[in-house]
């Protein structure tokens, strides 16, 4: 039994990682584990002994394997919530048998996170060599074949960005202080996240964009495929928490998910009434995460049923990012829309008391 809070996928999904890899008969790239194939079934699952870890258009998780055979680098663009840093994880697991090779994304990531840094005490005592020299996680990824990965590209300063630029392009890391290089060895790719609600924050150059193909990640098109996503993370978290077991009904779990998308959308499941829309972007995400925080209140402090009363604290902190308008927008919605509904007077209740 591991006591580590969240292993990496990986280590979480050995087993499923070594299935594929013992039935894979197709081509792999160089430097893969797997074959484009396998990885993407390993990602969409398989029905049967390979659970899916994500759920979404097959096409899309096509494109993004396939643009990590080729010398593109891959930039996952979507709104807070659609699991980008989820599917990255993933991708880099199964293709390189690695996702640890990580940079956070920052307003003050420094270009050594990007290149190299130096450990300044042998430095100083020896002089620049390579024994003194800090490889960045690009810089690891390049010299073993595998991929790197880079979260949140647009929060990262411009120059910082402009650094990857020689990296995409020569597929080489000049070391001008030692008169050397890193050249990429073969299975060696980017991928990258950017969430979309930060354009202007950093844009990239078009230097820069032109050596990523970019992968947009929806949000959850319908309801029901919303909550399955929610349904299944919901389980996966309470089961790595150790949470007691908890009756979750769908119910709940349908109610939230409802909530979050006539909020997030601007109008009722029905079409027929418009609702105004919070400042905050009601992810699927989050609603995960109001879903997880209910059953550690059902089973920790109630019956260990989930119950309107445990969702409605955690849902009207997630619409209510702004004290002041989101408050309105809240207020409003359960009035004109949560009252009205008969089989949600509990839940209507529930927030009233909440608030």
């Amino acid at each position: 039994m591991t006591t580590v809070l969240r292993a990496h996928a990986e280590d979480q999904y050995a087993e499923e990682l070594a299935v594929l890899a013992k039935g894979d008969d197709r081509v792999r790239p160089p430097g893969w584990k797997l074959s484009p194939w396998a990885v993407t079934t390993y990602i969409l699952g398989d029905g049967d002994q390979i659970t899916p870890k994500y759920i979404g258009p097959r096409r899309i998780v096509e494109v993004a394997v396939a643009t990590l055979a080729t010398d593109r680098a891959l930039l996952l663009l979507g709104v807070p919530g659609t699991a980008k840093t989820w599917l990255s994880e993933h991708l880099a697991a199964a293709i390189s048998g690695d996702s640890t090779l990580l940079v956070q994304g920052t307003a003050g990531t420094a270009e050594e996170a990007i290149r190299y840094g130096w450990n300044y005490a042998r430095l100083l005592a020896e002089g620049p060599s390579m024994e003194a020299l800090t490889p960045s996680p690009v810089m690891r990824a390049m010299a073993e074949g595998r991929l790197a990965r880079v979260e949140e590209l647009t929060r990262m300063p411009s120059d910082v960005q402009d650094a990857l630029i020689t990296v995409l392009s020569e597929k080489t890391l000049p070391i001008p202080e030692l008169n050397r290089e890193v050249q990429a060895e073969r299975g060696f790719n980017i991928i990258a996240t950017a969430n979309d609600r930060d354009r202007g924050v950093n844009d990239l150059s078009s230097a820069l964009r032109r050596r990523f193909n970019t992968v947009v990640l929806p949000v959850p098109a319908t309801a029901e495929e919303e909550v399955d996503i929610v349904s299944r993370r919901v389980g996966q978290l309470g089961r790595s928490l150790e949470l007691p077991e908890t009756l979750t009904g769908l119910e709940e779990i349908r109610r939230v998910v409802t909530v979050f998308r006539e909020l997030r959308t601007g109008v009722t499941e029905d079409g027929r009434t418009k609702v105004k829309s919070p400042s905050g972007t009601l992810s699927t995400a989050e609603a995960i995460s109001v879903l997880t925080n209910g059953i550690a209140l059902a089973a920790h402090f109630g019956d260990g049923v989930l119950r309107p009363s445990d969702v409605a604290a955690g849902i009207a902190g997630a619409v209510i990012q702004d004290p002041v308008s989101d408050r309105v927008v809240w207020r409003e919605y359960l009035e004109t829309v949560v009252r009205e509904r008969q089989d949600w007077r509990d839940f209507y209740r529930a927030c009233r008391d909440a608030g």
